[in-house]
């Protein structure tokens, strides 16, 4: 089932947030009508900000769309079908003339599409899924807080209308104000005038006229500065109003929703599925943006009819109150809203290139692109990240710790999403400079941050912004062996680390129930596989961190929803008894021998048990026929696998014997693969899988066993050889 066909399925919000997805740039009909040929191209593989690679690939999928609305037409030739192929020859000239001088932008903004209308889907089908199952409350909840925020804008945006025609208004009174108070004055010159004159004058007539006709103006005049008093009252009060509504909004967007997504992003190091609804945050705050803008332009024609207009007004002046409160709500939202789109890595090696994506949320909103500002990355360590957060600028932002190159670069502002953003592709950390060690602490331990900071102005220079983001915690390496340590120190400041807390602060103790569920979701993510740790080794892997390991202990079990403590230091620091390895140095290297290319498929296969200790693999094999065998990781060497398998003992002929073969590790593989090792041991016959079925070997790895080399001369008259277990 196609995409657009599940989409065409969407109800409700979901199917209004598709309607206002697209526009002129990429019209519905188009999506509609093209929707096999749209799906069917590779988008994952094409970058737009990789312009000299990917932009040929982008000009040919243009050409293409071209090229099939042509086709379209040319099919039309009823009568009936003039209107539609009048419009799809509207779209084919819009295409050429917006994206054919960049047509990487069309590869932006078919992602963008793609990608929301498959966040969508899933979104529906997850609530579906969550219905059959009973358990669709928090998803109705999540369902409900959107549609809360998008009924609130709406509610806004009609409270500022209301304003706007109430400000319209009183200037409407006002005009009428100042042109009576000027027929005031008239009358009051000529009535000056006239008492000036000689009493036998025949003009002084008219004095008793006049004096009648300014008591009645002056009356009218007192009445409608009454009434233009009420009046300002009443918007002051209504703003006053908005701007609660405004605030409490806000902080549910930027407070809620968006710290929310930042903290996901963080999780999505550690394998957590990362729920990229950056888009309609995005919607949500240039909406907000808008607003409130409109709402600070109010305030400032207020204050320009006051000046114009001085009244004297017997209560609080609450105008300059109103001023700052709509002013900081903008600067809020506008330093809120610039954020990293793409972090950096978190390990971070010198010497090697990386890159980030920063994005401002409302700066198209804001037209920041009409000047568009340049953003600059530093690195600074940690005390000088909780100084910046203190607002002790003098040292934080002018010491950095080291030195990155290629630190600026100009944002760019994609019409047809409305994003502007910048993408750094070639920074490189050229030097650090490390602090002094505390304590135990390894310099894998210490981490660093890349401030991002940037300048510009909104309004025509009336405001000008200094804005700033810290990334995700980094910690620098120089060599490839100390990776292993610094993904321990991001796995569990990533995994751990509390909303608002003073940069780097971690826990030094977690439950044992958070962590393996941590482990958990790194090892599908790393390994690529829906099969996580099973229910034994999440057990095996608690015995291991929290006992000594041998034949003596392997009924300790530890609940696998045990809330016991553990320890940095029993993760990463302290080695296993009678190891010079830590925990996580082990559990890494295994995880690292699973993902390769060489084991993946048969840890898929569930043909690996892996978590499973000597004494267990002896007890689980006695009972098993002779030749029957399995595949466990070794307790003595990272990253290794072994061979245990039953055979009748040398020494007691029909006693049953388990035996291990040598661990082999990465290195090996890539000599010979592991299905070909065990295809060659004629002692291993029978496999135990993971769900403790057993198999004849060929089953399970004969898909995967090479190609008989033939014992014949080739054409170069040489006999070809191979290696073999």
């Amino acid at each position: 089932m196609s995409l657009w066909a599940k989409v065409r399925e969407l109800e409700g919000d979901s199917l209004r947030q598709i309607q206002n997805l697209y526009g002129q740039n990429f019209p519905i009909e188009f999506r509609h009508y093209f929707a096999d040929i749209i799906e069917r191209q590779q988008w994952d593989q094409l970058d737009p900000d990789n312009t000299p690679n990917d932009e040929p690939h982008a000009k040919y999928i243009l050409d293409l769309f071209l090229g099939e609305i042509q086709k379209q037409c040319d099919s039309l030739i009823e009568a009936r079908d003039f209107v539609q192929r009048l419009h799809f020859s509207e779209i084919a000239s819009h295409f050429k003339n917006v994206y054919g001088p960049a047509p990487l932008e069309l590869v932006r903004t078919v992602k963008r599409i793609l990608s929301i209308e498959k966040r969508l889907v899933q979104h529906a089908h997850s609530v579906s899924a969550l219905h059959e199952d009973g358990m669709h409350m928090r998803n109705d909840q999540h369902s409900e807080k959107l549609s809360h925020i998008n009924s609130e804008l709406k509610r806004l945006a009609a409270m500022t209308r209301d304003t706007e025609n109430d400000l319209r208004q009183l200037q409407s009174n006002q005009e009428y104000f100042v042109i009576n108070y000027q027929d005031s004055l008239k009358i009051t010159s000529e009535l000056q005038q006239i008492q000036q004159l000689d009493p036998s004058n025949p003009n002084r007539q008219y004095e008793t006229q006049l004096t009648r006709k300014q008591a009645e103006v002056d009356k009218l005049l007192r009445a409608e500065a009454q009434k233009l008093q009420q009046l300002r009252a009443s918007l002051a009060t209504r703003h006053e109003e908005t701007f609660t509504h405004l605030s409490q909004l806000q902080n549910q967007i930027l407070d809620e929703e968006l710290i929310k997504w930042k903290r996901s992003q963080a999780l999505a190091y550690n394998g957590v599925q990362h729920e990229s609804n950056l888009d309609q945050l995005q919607q949500w705050c240039v909406t907000l943006a808008e607003i409130i803008w409109q709402n600070r332009q109010q305030i400032k024609r207020v204050e320009l009819q006051r000046q114009q207009l001085p009244i004297n007004n017997p209560g609080r002046d609450v105008l300059p109150d109103l001023n700052a409160t709509i002013t900081a709500l903008l600067s809020t939202l506008v330093t809120s809203t610039f954020i990293i789109e793409k972090q950096p890595p978190q390990v971070l090696k010198t010497q090697t290139r990386f890159g980030a994506t920063i994005r401002l949320l409302v700066g198209g909103k804001l037209n920041v692109h009409m000047n568009p500002p340049t953003v600059k990355a530093s690195i600074i360590s940690e005390n000088q990240a909780k100084a910046l957060l203190k607002n002790d600028t003098s040292r934080s932002i002018t010491e950095m710790s080291g030195e990155i190159l290629n630190p600026e670069s100009v944002m760019e502002y994609h019409p047809q999403s409305g994003i502007l953003s910048v993408n750094f592709k070639n920074m490189s950390l050229r030097r650090i400079k490390r602090s002094d060690k505390r304590g135990a602490e390894s310099v894998t331990e210490e981490k660093f941050t890349i401030l991002f900071q940037s300048r510009f102005s909104v309004g025509g220079n009336e405001l000008v912004f200094q804005v700033r983001t810290l990334s995700l915690p980094v910690v620098v390496i120089v060599h490839g062996n100390q990776e292993a340590n610094a993904a321990a120190s991001i796995l569990w400041d990533n995994a751990f680390a509390e909303q608002g807390r003073i940069p780097f602060h971690i826990p030094d103790k977690v439950p044992w129930c958070k962590l393996i569920e941590t482990l958990d979701y790194k090892w599908k993510h790393e390994c690529h596989s829906s099969r996580g740790l099973t229910q034994q080794a999440k057990q095996y892997l608690g015995y291991k961190v929290f006992s000594k390991l041998n034949n003596n202990c392997k009924n300790q079990i530890v609940p696998i929803n045990s809330d016991r403590q553990i320890s940095w230091a029993q993760f990463n620091r302290e080695p296993l008894p009678n190891r010079n390895f830590t925990f996580w140095q082990w559990f890494n290297g295994v995880m690292e021998l699973t993902k390769s290319k060489h084991l993946q498929k048969h840890w898929d296969d569930g043909a690996i048990i892996g978590f499973i200790g000597k004494a267990e693999s002896q007890d689980k094999l006695v009972s098993k026929s002779l030749a029957s065998f399995l595949l466990r990781y070794s307790d003595s060497e990272i990253g290794g696998l072994t061979i245990a398998w039953v055979a009748e003992s040398d020494k007691a002929p029909g006693i049953p014997r388990v035996w291990n073969l040598q661990p082999q590790t990465l290195r090996d593989y890539g000599i010979r693969s592991l299905a070909d090792r065990i295809k060659d041991l004629d002692q291993l016959m029978y496999i135990i899988k993971s769900d403790n079925t057993t198999q004849v070997k060929d089953e399970v790895f004969g898909q995967y066993y090479s190609k008989t080399i033939s014992s014949s001369p080739q054409g170069d008259g040489y006999v070809r050889t191979e290696l073999m277990q």
